[in-house]
């Protein structure tokens, strides 16, 4: 991986950072473990931040202030809707924190977050939870390289000699 290389379109970029929202309270960090790994130009994280990244080299730390149109959206304001605890399969274990996609009224797919679990209901919302929540990454670059045909194909990457076992 060269030192030489900027982050731009179709390249694997790896990276580690510290999550924060506007109180200063840690949301997610990958300072305990692994960098993050995501192909860049493809959606794999939040605009604002991939926006803030393009251009940087290995070794470069910055902070990126992402807004919320930028980030995970605007709060909707619907907020959480009842849900029946019969629409979702028997034995099925439901929590909160979990997502998955449901078909909306028009058929298009959804994406659904579960806020709360009683015993007769389960409570989902549209939003994602960051939704509304301006975010700020520490970042810092530890390598950037070329996506592999398999990646660009594939939408992200696959490991750190670019292969995968799909």
């Amino acid at each position: 991986m060269s030192s030489e290389a900027t982050v731009s379109d179709d390249k694997i970029v790896v990276f580690h950072y510290t999550l924060t929202n506007d109180a200063g309270e840690v949301l997610d960090t990958s300072r305990d473990g692994e960098p993050m790994p995501y192909l860049h130009g493809h959606d794999n994280i939040v605009s604002g931040l991939e926006r803030g990244l393009l251009g940087r080299g290995v070794g470069d730390a910055l902070t990126v202030v992402v807004p919320p149109e930028e980030g995970y959206g605007v709060a909707s304001g619907a907020g959480p809707q009842p849900v029946p605890r019969s629409a979702f399969p028997e034995g099925m274990a439901v929590e909160p924190g979990m997502h998955f996609g449901a078909e909306g009224p028009d058929g298009e797919t959804m994406m659904l977050w579960v806020t709360e679990v009683g015993d007769d209901e389960v409570w989902v919302d549209t939003d994602h939870p960051l939704a509304g929540v301006t975010l700020t990454f520490e970042v810092e670059i530890v390598a950037i390289r070329d996506a592999t045909p398999d990646e660009l194909t594939h939408g992200h990457p696959h490991g750190p000699d670019g292969h995968h076992g799909h």
